[in-house]
């Protein structure tokens, strides 16, 4: 499905009395938004195809960014034909029920022929049966704690259909607690860490892709085993650098209208930094949550990196 940015907003615009925040309900102790519970079985049986390809991340931790390199990787770093549609159309969103207004994932999944890449936020166990059946490729991003829960918090204040943020030093409280919608990203990211051997998962870290972005990109194309020179690799990590994503009207979300994602309380790509956070803790906040991060982190040796 290739529709454009005009027909999307047609259809948000006929459905503006339907977007409201959502409550959250608990499936399996991950809270989720109530219109995802509410497809739950379908999402769950969706059944890809071997050649399908999921990109998973805990939300804010560089999924659109990703996406657009596979896009470009699989284009042979085709700038123009990665514009063909916006992301939300070229990448289905597994979890996105919101339809009306936001065209759903599996809609979309069942107009596009494999092999077709899938994005989810959902957590490993609730990751649908048939990626792992069919030995699907997936490729997990996670980025460090505390630039996650800033990211997550603005990303909240602007999208209308999640639940109100709160406070400051309240919304820390329940990322602490995994009160956040797809539940704590404490286990989000252990549990595809200890699965990526055994079910060949990419983990990339956000903090080694801003280091040396054409390093992770050379990851990425050698687990997709695709044939794309250095050169154009090259061209990729110019055409996904931060500054000409956020001036990509295919990738930065502007295609979303206000009622759903207000960009004038935040853009859907803010910084893109690491280290942002140092801005946003105070030291007794910073001190509580590392703390607690050692607790809830000691079980797994995942080298993240809160500066770079």
């Amino acid at each position: 499905m290739e529709g454009g940015p005009a027909s999307n907003k047609e259809a948000f615009k006929k459905s503006e009395k339907t977007v409201h925040r959502l409550s959250l309900i608990d499936v399996q102790g991950v809270p989720l938004k109530s219109q995802i519970v509410n497809n739950l079985d379908s999402i769950l049986q969706f059944c890809p195809d071997p050649s399908d390809l999921l990109i998973a991340t805990y939300p804010k931790a560089g999924t659109t960014w990703v996406q657009e390199i596979v896009d470009l990787l699989l284009n042979n770093g085709d700038a123009e034909a990665c514009k063909r549609a916006p992301i939300i159309n070229r990448n289905p969103f597994l979890d996105s029920c919101l339809s009306p207004p936001l065209p759903s994932g599996l809609d979309l999944l069942k107009e596009m022929k494999p092999p077709r890449v899938i994005k989810t936020h959902m957590p490993i166990q609730l990751v649908p049966k048939g990626f792992w059946d069919n030995k699907c490729k997936v490729i997990y991003v996670a980025r460090n704690a505390k630039d996650n829960v800033v990211s997550y918090f603005y990303f909240d204040q602007m999208n209308l259909t999640h639940p109100e943020p709160g406070s400051w030093d309240g919304y820390i409280q329940k990322f602490m607690k995994g009160q956040l919608s797809w539940g704590s990203w404490y286990d989000h990211v252990k549990g595809y860490w200890r699965e990526r051997k055994e079910r060949n998962i990419l983990y990339l870290l956000y903090e080694d892709m801003k280091e040396n972005p054409g390093r992770e990109i050379k990851k990425i194309r050698r687990y997709l085993g695709v044939s794309v020179s250095d050169d154009v690799i090259e061209r990729i990590v110019q055409l996904t650098s931060f500054k000409t994503m956020k001036d990509n009207p295919m990738a930065n979300y502007s295609f979303i209208p206000k009622l759903v994602f207000d960009q004038s309380v935040s853009l859907f790509m803010r910084k893109g930094e690491v280290g942002d956070w140092v801005n946003h803790f105070t030291p007794a906040q910073s001190q509580m949550f590392d703390e607690d991060y050692a607790k809830q982190m000691k079980d797994v040796d995942i080298q993240f990196r809160f500066r770079i």
